[in-house]
């Protein structure tokens, strides 16, 4: 199955504003978050699913829109825009899929600085609520 398959299936979860079990469905058991403001990789299904599973309520929804993508055989770069609390973030998506189709790597790089720092306030109440 080739990256091109994953990537669809990533754009329709991302259409239907985050079906957690669509969410866990994409990823590989060893799949590994690189997150724009956690310096250590997140390695694991379930720590790669909850880190996506807030950033697609925090960053999704009507303001969220992907600009352009650029695929390269198992492997996508997907350049986003969205707008919170009247903060324009910009963003890239970078997406690596395994043989089976499921995303294995998922990169997120935000500017501009006051970007990065409002999605690291929201992703953080979002984490903690998704804890309790």
């Amino acid at each position: 199955m080739s990256g091109h398959v994953g990537l669809a299936a990533w754009h329709a979860y991302m259409a239907e504003c985050g079906d957690p079990q669509a969410l866990k469905d994409l990823l590989a058991t060893d799949a590994v978050f690189h997150s724009p403001v956690v310096h250590t990789p997140q390695a694991g299904r379930d720590k790669v699913f909850a880190y996506l599973h807030a950033a697609s309520h925090v960053l999704g929804g009507d303001d969220f829109r992907y600009l352009r993508e650029i695929v390269d055989g198992d492997q996508a770069m997907l350049e986003f825009q969205t707008e919170l609390d009247g903060i324009q973030i910009n963003g890239v998506d970078i997406i690596i899929w395994n043989d089976e189709g499921k995303i294995s790597d998922f990169k997120v790089m935000v500017r501009p600085l006051k970007a990065i720092n409002k999605v690291w306030e929201k992703m953080g109440e979002m984490l903690a609520a998704q804890a309790s």
